[in-house]
């Protein structure tokens, strides 16, 4: 989502740190192009004056002018108003209220609501262990209602059945009560929207919280809508009252300035980030950790933790025995490749890695085509066990076997049996090593000996 403006912040700070001491004319110049950064970003202007502002005052401080490393001292200020612009701590969902807790979500008609809310309910289900109910009260787009109902069903989560006729707040009351009689913990009531903030569309949203008085109200807002996301949450924030914002398609191309204008601009806190399109990519927003990706710094924290949710231990441990014997083979090599895409794909990864600019602008030069994993999966599903646990059986005849069950080329299948002896011959080196070798000679080690 930041990648314009990391970019653009990234190559600026490079300058500054190339010098070895930095005068007031380098600091002015530097936050210049910092500004246009931000603004290119979509950063609301009065957001953009006041950083810059609080910025520049620290920056040219003699503390940091007169700095044995004036630069990374410039980064760190830009960093710590970084954090303080995008809402310095985590704001997680209030729910701690008599059970069942009401969570109101609004926004405009194709912001993601209606995902969003399955999203939340199978967030609060699974990680939380809630027993949520989902309720559509949209009776004016055709088949919204539906919709909610299907996306219930693949989060395996309750929804409220539909009554023909029924409205919106006759719906919301309704929820409310089952949720009472069934012992739901939570109730997430997911609103109609529109196209654009109109008076009868809050009118509708305003009788509905009235009515339930909801723990949460959440503006479900896209954040490739820049400027436009802005004024949404202040016009919903003025006239529904927020408690919180979910930022949907943060994995796009978007530049970014929604999400570092609408908390300094509402005083809302953003509280959920939609990453994905499939019904678990709902993360906690982390003002930090952004923060530290749009200035190349990595989240490690968001990448330990991804790897925790999705890596299985004993199929972990299980690997790690088998490389150390050498027996490396492409049903692990498929694991690798599943667990590559659980935890977002190269592109994914990549982001939560510090100071990767220029692997990420390689990767991109070379066009990689995350569906590629997928296409390799596919290529070993295509084989017989036997092949699988002894690739050098995979004759000519094979391949062609193999290239037509999954729906790819020969080529294809020839790439993918040269990448896993590279591979394989990595696992080896690793085995040989062991713990204490690799950590001696760490990655000279593992190159091929010439």
């Amino acid at each position: 989502m930041f990648d314009s403006l990391s970019n653009r912040l990234t190559e600026v700070f490079n300058r500054l740190s190339r010098r070895g001491s930095l005068t007031e004319s380098d600091v002015t110049t530097a936050l210049r192009e910092v500004r246009v950064a931000l603004l290119e970003a979509d950063v609301a202007l009065p957001v953009t004056k006041d950083f810059i502002a609080a910025v520049k005052e620290r920056a040219l401080g003699a503390e940091v002018l007169k700095s044995v490393t004036p630069a990374q001292m410039v980064v760190k200020i830009v960093h710590e108003h970084l954090i303080e612009m995008l809402g310095a701590e985590s704001a997680g969902l209030e729910l701690r209220a008599a059970p069942p807790v009401a969570v109101l979500m609004v926004g405009l008609q194709g912001s993601g609501k209606t995902t969003t809310s399955a999203k939340l309910a199978k967030r609060l289900h699974e990680k939380e262990k809630k027993k949520v109910l989902l309720a559509s009260l949209d009776v004016h787009r055709p088949a919204a209602q539906e919709q909610l109902a299907l996306l219930g069903t693949q989060a395996e989560v309750a929804t409220l059945p539909v009554v023909a006729g029924e409205g919106a707040l006759a719906i919301a009351k309704r929820a409310m009560e089952t949720g009472r009689r069934e012992g739901y913990d939570v109730v997430i009531l997911d609103t109609a929207g529109r196209l654009q903030i109109d008076d009868e569309l809050m009118a509708e949203v305003v009788q509905v919280r009235d009515a339930v008085t909801p723990a949460e109200t959440l503006l479900v807002a896209d954040a490739l809508t820049g400027q436009d996301a802005v004024n949404l949450a202040r016009g919903f924030d003025e006239r529904v009252g927020l408690t919180g914002i979910v930022l949907t398609r943060v994995d796009g191309d978007g530049r970014g300035g929604a999400a570092l204008s609408m908390h300094a601009v509402t005083g809302c806190p953003i509280k959920l980030i939609g990453v994905g399109e499939t019904l678990d990519a709902l993360e906690a927003f982390h003002p930090d950790r952004i923060a530290s990706r749009i200035l190349e710094m990595g989240d490690v924290v968001s990448l330990v933790e991804k790897a925790a949710e999705t890596i299985d231990r004993e199929e972990a441990e299980k690997l790690a025995k088998k490389v150390q014997k050498g027996k490396f083979d492409l049903e692990d090599f498929a694991k690798q490749l599943r667990q590559i895409r659980k935890m977002g794909g190269m592109g994914g990864l990549m982001g939560l890695l510090p100071q990767v600019g220029k692997i990420k602008k390689q990767l991109a030069e070379a066009n990689l085509d995350e569906r590629m994993f997928a296409r390799q999966e596919a290529i070993i599903g295509s084989m017989t066990p036997r092949e699988r646990r002894n690739p050098k059986a995979i004759n000519a005849s094979r391949r062609r076997r193999i290239a037509s069950g999954s729906g790819t080329s020969v080529q294809d299948v020839n790439r993918l049996l040269k990448q896993f002896r590279e591979m394989q011959t990595m696992m080896k080196r690793v085995g040989k090593l062991g713990e204490k070798g690799l950590m001696r000679q760490g990655l000279d080690g593992l190159m091929p000996r010439m």
